[in-house]
């Protein structure tokens, strides 16, 4: 038995150096952290993924760190010991506390464990919380996030922290998007990344774990006014104005019926879909199933596939709203909104097909564009007291939805919002995908169902008259465009 004890005592003799004593405070002071830092995740209203990962990634991993470095001590000093021939101990420990000294040593190491623990829990939750900050999010690689973290700045949703839409609560969802987050590290450290960066973010959790935590269904009901003013490209600048009532309609069926544009967000029944492009743009099927258990499906007429062999997409509000938080405003619509709030003067002969021309033109970065802008107004309207007040206005809308680093812009990133730019609704409202077992059709001619013009026009007294019931749209130029899509023509330019 003593032999046993003299021979534990002697392996733990080899820890009695200030390397494992280095060891040993950097995996106490990370244990320390991990405690403390458990304790604010078990605590915290909602989980945050970089508590998380500091909690249970980055603690653990330097208490593991500071193990090693004790063995490493152990290792190296029962070298010396053993093969140079000494007894001698790189650390004596002795206490006697009827000793002034000792006691005045004890204090001191007292005071300096207790500092060390305390510095160590304020920097884990200085740490957190800047780890879960906006900041932290876009411009830690701002190169590459200055496209996203500008237009979230200027977003319906600026006052939501990154991690809360594209991460959320859980501890697996965290995991997840922190494993695809190391190969994001490694594309910006070595320059792999893509130009523009590519969408849909692919592991983005479900809306209905996200979107719907401030966004309550039950509530999706009633309609929207909405008055969208646009100008000709004539030298006049003329106006145009659309005022809509959109139905945005109801997805609780006990509040009403489901209809409307939330129809197909109900709980009564479920829409699901086939895409075949990685933007999920060209839809070629469709199913729903209605709150019996009944499933139609349609088709377009070139899709021949078996639908087991795709992947099937559930419809949840990213589908529609694509870009909740990272618009970018197309240059004919930014132009016309700075028209309308009177930033740019509709006095200029000509300005909306100019600011359009100069806004989309090619340029090798912001300073250039810039320039370019500067010098395109100036030889327009030389000597007009609007001049340089319009010149910054330009510049503005530009540093706001154009960046040619990333070759990020409106034309990079469809917007399923409506159906103008982009064939948004149109995906499956195109009077295209038919059921082969009903001979039903997903209709595109029923406007009204989604929402109803109330009045239209250039003038005051147009827009004066309201028509509940919805009035059949004019096109501004008088020209016949049954049987186009929007999109056929408008791409977000001089066509607005």
């Amino acid at each position: 038995m003593q032999a046993m004890e003299t021979a534990q005592q002697s392996r733990l003799y080899y820890f009695n150096n200030w390397i494992s004593l280095i060891g040993l405070i950097i995996a106490l002071g990370s244990a320390f952290s991990f405690v403390f830092l458990f304790v604010i995740d078990l605590f915290v209203g909602n989980g945050n993924a970089y508590l998380g990962i500091l909690t249970y990634i980055a603690s653990p991993a330097f208490c593991i760190l500071g193990s090693g470095i004790m063995l490493i001590g152990w290792v190296f000093y029962r070298h010396q010991v053993e093969h140079c021939k000494t007894d001698r101990a790189d650390l004596t420990f002795s206490l006697n506390l009827s000793n002034s000294a000792d006691r005045r040593k004890l204090l001191l190491f007292s005071g300096g464990t207790f500092g060390f623990l305390m510095l160590s829990a304020i920097g884990s939750y200085k740490t957190y919380h800047v780890t879960e900050s906006v900041e932290f999010c876009g411009l830690v690689c701002h190169d590459v996030m200055e496209p996203e973290y500008t237009t979230y700045q200027i977003g319906a949703h600026a006052r939501v922290a990154c991690v809360k839409c594209h991460i959320g609560s859980g501890a697996g969802w965290y995991v997840k998007s922190k494993l695809s987050g190391l190969y994001q590290v490694y594309s910006v450290a070595f320059n792999k990344y893509n130009r523009p960066i590519e969408t849909p973010v692919h592991n983005l959790r479900p809306a209905r774990d996200t979107c719907e935590t401030c966004h309550w269904p039950e509530k999706f009901t009633g309609n929207l006014d909405r008055v969208y003013a646009s100008y000709m490209a004539d030298e006049a600048n003329t106006p145009y104005t659309v005022r809509m009532s959109l139905n945005v309609g109801g997805a609780d069926p006990r509040r009403g019926p489901a209809e409307g544009i939330h129809w197909h967000m109900s709980a009564e029944h479920t829409v699901e879909f086939i895409a075949e492009d990685e933007q999920l743009q060209v839809i070629p099927w469709v199913r729903v199933t209605d709150k019996d258990g009944q499933t139609t499906e349609y088709v377009t007429d070139g899709f021949n596939g078996n639908p087991a062999d795709y992947t099937i997409h559930q419809m949840d509000c990213m589908d529609c709203h694509n870009r909740p938080a990272h618009a970018y405003t197309a240059p004919g619509r930014a132009v016309d909104q700075a028209l309308h709030l009177g930033k740019l003067s509709t006095d200029l002969p000509g300005i909306k097909r100019l600011a359009v021309e100069l806004l989309i033109g090619e340029y090798s970065d912001k300073a250039a564009a810039f320039s370019a802008i500067a010098t395109g107004l100036t030889e327009a309207y030389a000597g007009r007291p609007q001049l340089a007040e319009t010149i910054a206005e330009l510049q503005n809308i530009y540093a706001l939805n154009f960046f040619p680093a990333m070759q990020a812009d409106w034309s990079a990133y469809p917007d399923n919002i409506g159906h103008k730019n982009w064939a948004g609704c149109f995906r499956c409202h195109d009077d295209m995908h038919t059921s082969p077992t009903t001979n039903q059709t997903i209709e595109m001619s029923n406007c009204n169902s989604c929402h109803s013009i109330i009045a239209q026009g250039a003038t005051a007294e147009a827009l004066s008259t309201l028509h509940p019931d919805g009035i059949p749209f004019e096109h501004p130029d008088g020209d016949d465009v049954s049987g186009f899509l929007c999109s056929d023509c408008h791409d977000g330019t001089l066509t607005e």
